[in-house]
This record gives C-alpha cells, structure tokens and sequence, in this order.
C-alpha cells in the first residue's frame, strides 16, 4: 500500500500542479487587465490545451502580460507562506505548487525569450528588454529549485521509502479530478482550440 499511495500522490499533485499553475497565471492576466482598464474577452483553462486569456480591449498590454508570470509566482508562495505560518498540515504540497509556478513561469518567460513564445513574444513586442525576461527566470527557477529541496521525504522518496499521507494522495487525487472536470466543462464551453495559448 506504500507504493500504491506513493503513486497517487506524485502521479496526481503534478498534473494538478500544471493545471493549477496555468490558471493562477490566468488569473494574473486577468487581475492586470482588471486593474488597467483592460477588458477580458475569454479565458480558455482546459486540461489538453495550453491555456491562455484574449482580452477585447488593452490599453496597458505590457502591465497585463508581465502580471500573469509575476502574480503566476506571487500569489502561490504567498499561499505557503500562510499555509507555513499557521502551520497547516499539507503545508509541503502548497510549497510544492509555489516552487513549481516559480519554475514554469520562469522557464516559460526566460527559456521563452530565446523562441519567443507566447507571453514571452509579447513582452518582447510590447517593450521588455531580452535580459529582462532572462533576470526574471534566472531568479524565479532558483528559487523553485530552493522550495523544493528536501521535500523528496514526503513524497515517499529517499529515507522515506514510499512512505506518504495517505489523506494528501487522496486530496490531491479529488483536486485533480474536480479541477479536470470543471476545466474540461469550461474549456469546451468557452471554445476550445481557439487558443494555442497567451
């Protein structure tokens, strides 16, 4: 039963991570467009698209892009640092999901640069610098990295020997189907494949 929970957890907390990840940098876009005057079209979240946000009117588009990484980042590692600071049980899952946002948005944006892709491309077009977009992944995948180190252990890696919580494979495993399904409803609603992503 170890490896089985073991299984759930990892095989389940990475896929939610990535869904989780790309709805979060959504909500960043749309928060900046929010709060520039700008007007969200649609928002496409679905499980087998990358996900992204088209807005109808953007008067501010370099504020609105850089806030999907930059609030893609913040909000998560201020989720753990709640979930730490009062010492909730499951603390280590949300420091999982800050240091993954902090990778994948690094990597999108820095590693992005170089084939400008998607919001990438547009920072580039809108007035972003290259070594801006390089500076802000050559700190974000740092710190992921650092937010992950010695948390092998409570995914039954290392001395743990398969070891989990059995209650964390379980959340994270209805967590991922509820995000899924809800995503895969949305998704399809809001058209999916009109996006390749933003």
């Amino acid at each position: 039963m170890r490896r089985a929970d073991q299984f759930v957890l990892i095989g389940s907390a990475v896929p939610l991570a990535w869904l989780a990840m790309m709805a979060v940098h959504e909500a960043g876009h749309v928060l900046g467009a929010r709060l520039t005057g700008g007007t969200v079209k649609v928002v496409v979240l679905h499980p087998l698209k990358i996900s992204g946000t088209v807005l109808s009117h953007n008067p501010h588009p370099l504020l609105v892009t850089w806030a999907g990484p930059v609030l893609g980042v913040l909000i998560p590692l201020a989720a753990f640092g709640v979930a730490a600071a009062i010492r909730m049980p499951g603390a280590y899952l949300l420091r999982f999901f800050a240091g993954f946002c902090l990778i994948a948005n690094g990597v999108y944006i820095g590693v992005g640069s170089i084939e400008r892709i998607y919001d990438a491309d547009d920072l580039l077009r809108h007035g972003s610098q290259t070594w801006h977009l390089w500076l802000f992944g050559a700190v974000t995948i740092p710190l992921g990295l650092l937010l992950w180190h010695r948390l092998g252990p409570y995914f039954g890696l290392g001395k743990a020997r398969g070891q989990v919580s059995r209650g964390a494979a379980m959340a994270c495993l209805v967590l991922l189907v509820l995000v899924a399904g809800l995503e895969f409803v949305l998704g399809l609603y809001f058209g999916l494949g009109k996006l390749g992503g933003e």
